[in-house]
C-alpha cells in the first residue's frame, strides 16, 4: 500500500485533474487506515489479557466485610521487606492458598455476597498458569487413605444431614480409600454445598478427592459462585480437586446461556476474559488408575471404519488454549453422546456425533481401559448406565433448571480391599479399582429466589 500511495500521489501533483488517479489514492489510503487499523485490533487480541493484568490495582476498601488474606510474617525482617510486594501473589500460588480462606469465602457466597474482585482475579491468574500446566489428558489415582469421617461443619441440620450422609455411606466402604466424580453442575451453587456438606460427607481434601466432569456454568443463576468454589479448591490443594472441561466451559456457549452476563453483572468484562482463559486451559479428559476414562461428552469420532480408534497419547497431546473447533478431537470430547445401536450418527445437537457399544468397546480394548465415565445429558435418575455396562452417564444438577424434577448423582470408585479379594470386581486384568463404582442419588435443595438463566441473553435452547 505505501508504494501505491506514493506512485499514486506523485500522478496526482503530474496530473491534478485525474478523477481515477484521485479516486485511487483515495481508496488506497482508506485500505491503508483498515489495515492499520486490523492489524492493532489483532495485536490487542494476540496478548491474552492474563499477561498485562494487575490485581495489585485494585484496592479492597475498608467497607468491604468479605473474607482477607493476610501477611504472614516471617521471622527475619528483612524477608519480610523483600516479599511486601509478593505476599499475596504467592498465598495464591497452587498449595499456599489456607484452607481457611477458602472456606470463608464459601461462607460469604452462600450470604449471595462477592468475593473481592482483587482476590477473584489473583486466584484467576494462578489458576489459568496451574491449569497450562496441566496435561489434556490427567492422569488420577486414588488416595492412600479413606476419607476422614462426617465432619459436621457447616451444617445447619445436623440431624438431617446426618441422616442422609449415613444414608450415602455403606459400613463396607466407609474406611476405604475413594475417588468421587461428579457431573455437570450447571451453576446450581446450593447444589453444590448440599454434596460437599451432606451427600458426599467433606468438602475436597487430599482424602476426599473429586474429578467434577466439565459444565460447571451456565444455565444456574450461581455459575460464578459454582466456579469459583472449585477453583479455589484446586488452588489450596490441586490434588484434592480435578477439573475437566465441558461444552460449556467455552464463550459462545456462555455468551447465549447466562455466565457472561452474571460475570459482567458481578464483576466486570475483565473477570470474563479471565474466566475464559482458564477454561481455555482446563485438561480434556482423565483417567483413573489407567482403568476408567473420564470426558465430558464422548468418544472421538472415526472418520471411517476401519480406522482404528484414537488413542490415549493422541488425547494427550490435543493442543489448548483456544477456543474448541467445530470438528475433530477436542470437540468429539466436550460433545458426543452415546446411543443405543451400534455405528455412529450424526448429533442432535449439530456438533459432535452419536457412538455406538461398538465405538465403545474397541475404544476401551484399544487403551486397555475398563469403562467410559461421561456427563453431558440430564438424567432422571441422576445417572445411567449403557452399553452393557462400559459407558456411564453421571449428572450432578438434580431438578435442573428448577424444572426437570430429576436427581443427582455422583459416582464413588473405591479401591480393592487389601486382601485382593472384592465380589464387585469385574475387570479382565489387574487393577486397583473396585468396579462397578457406587452410584450416589440426591435431591435438589432450597436456594436463593433466583431463576435460572437470570442473566442469559436469550432462552433458545434452555435444554441444549
Amino acid at each position: 500500500y505505501k508504494l501505491a500511495r506514493k506512485d499514486l500521489r506523485q500522478v496526482c501533483q503530474l496530473q491534478p485533474r485525474d478523477r481515477s488517479a484521485r479516486q485511487k489514492l483515495a481508496a488506497c489510503e482508506k485500505a491503508m487506515k483498515e489495515d492499520a487499523f486490523a492489524k492493532a485490533i489483532q495485536a490487542e487480541h494476540s496478548v491474552p489479557l492474563s499477561q498485562t493484568y494487575d490485581p495489585r490495582q485494585l484496592v479492597i476498601s475498608e467497607s468491604y466485610r468479605g473474607p482477607r488474606l493476610e501477611q504472614q510474617q516471617d521471622n527475619d525482617p528483612k524477608d519480610n521487606d523483600d516479599n511486601d510486594e509478593d505476599w499475596e501473589a504467592q498465598l495464591f500460588e497452587p498449595g499456599n492458598l489456607p484452607r481457611s480462606f477458602v472456606l470463608e469465602c464459601v461462607d460469604w457466597m452462600r450470604k449471595q455476597e462477592q468475593v473481592h474482585k482483587r482476590h477473584v482475579a489473583f486466584a484467576l491468574l494462578s489458576c489459568q498458569r496451574l491449569l497450562q500446566q496441566t496435561p489434556s489428558l490427567m492422569r488420577i489415582s486414588l488416595p492412600e487413605r479413606a476419607p476422614p469421617h462426617h465432619p459436621h461443619k457447616h451444617n445447619k441440620e445436623l440431624n438431617q444431614d446426618d441422616e442422609e450422609y449415613d444414608n450415602n455411606h455403606s459400613h463396607e466402604t466407609a474406611d476405604r480409600p475413594r475417588l468421587t466424580v461428579c457431573g455437570d453442575t450447571h451453576g446450581q451453587f446450593y447444589d453444590l454445598l448440599h454434596i460437599f456438606e451432606s451427600v458426599n460427607g467433606g468438602f475436597p481434601s487430599r482424602d476426599n478427592p473429586y474429578v467434577f466432569n466439565g459444565d460447571f456454568v451456565d444455565r444456574g443463576s450461581f455459575s460464578v459462585e459454582v466456579i469459583l468454589t472449585l477453583l479455589l479448591f484446586k488452588l489450596h490443594d490441586p490434588t484434592c480437586l480435578y477439573l475437566t472441561r465441558g461444552n460449556h466451559e467455552t464463550k459462545n456457549m456462555n455468551k447465549i446461556y447466562g455466565f457472561e452476563g452474571e460475570v459482567k453483572a458481578k464483576y466486570d468484562d475483565k473477570m470474563f476474559q479471565l474466566f475464559l482463559e482458564v477454561f481455555e486451559w482446563l485438561p480434556l479428559a482423565a483417567v483413573v488408575e489407567d482403568a476408567v476414562f473420564v470426558t465430558h461428552g464422548g468418544l472421538p469420532a472415526r472418520n471411517y471404519d476401519p480406522e482404528p480408534p484414537a488413542t490415549l497419547e493422541q488425547i494427550a497431546n490435543i493442543p489448548r488454549g483456544m477456543e474448541p473447533p467445530e470438528s475433530g478431537l477436542m470437540s468429539d470430547l466436550l460433545w458426543s453422546d452415546p446411543q443405543p445401536f451400534p455405528g455412529k450418527s450424526p448429533s442432535k445437537r449439530g456438533v459432535g456425533f452419536s457412538f455406538g457399544p461398538d465405538y465403545t468397546e474397541a475404544f476401551l480394548t484399544a487403551n486397555r481401559l475398563q469403562l467410559l465415565v461421561r456427563s453431558h445429558e440430564v438424567k432422571d435418575e441422576g445417572y445411567l448406565v449403557e452399553h452393557g455396562g462400559k459407558t456411564i452417564t453421571v449428572f450432578s444438577a438434580p431438578n435442573y433448571c428448577d424444572t426437570m424434577g430429576n436427581k443427582g448423582a455422583l459416582l464413588r470408585f473405591y479401591k480393592t480391599s487389601s486382601n485382593g479379594e472384592d465380589d464387585t470386581t469385574t475387570t479382565t486384568k489387574t487393577t486397583t479399582l473396585s468396579l462397578p463404582p457406587e452410584f450416589v442419588q440426591y435431591q435438589a435443595v432450597p436456594h436463593p429466589n433466583v431463576k435460572p438463566m437470570q442473566y442469559a441473553a436469550g432462552m433458545g435452547g434452555l435444554f441444549q
